[in-house]
């Protein structure tokens, strides 16, 4: 089974936050990009689980995105 999942950086709250239209129920949050990475990995399975689905293996395609405003001096 193959899973997306967007990962939205939060300029307002300073964290990451990780969505998915495939996987109902998931919505985390983490300050560093790695360690919600991981947490997505534990994550997926226990929700896939929980939703009555049963996978053997997985792949995860993620996509991230944060915009910074860079000011321009001179």
């Amino acid at each position: 089974m193959s899973y997306r999942v967007n990962m939205l950086w939060d300029e307002e709250a300073s964290v990451w936050v990780a969505t998915s239209e495939d996987v109902p129920g998931l919505v985390l949050e983490s300050g560093s990009f790695d360690a919600l990475l991981e947490r997505i990995k534990y994550a997926i399975p226990e929700l896939v689980a929980l939703n009555g689905q049963k996978v053997s293996s997985y792949n995860i395609t993620f996509f991230a995105q944060r915009n910074d405003q860079i000011a321009v001096y001179g």
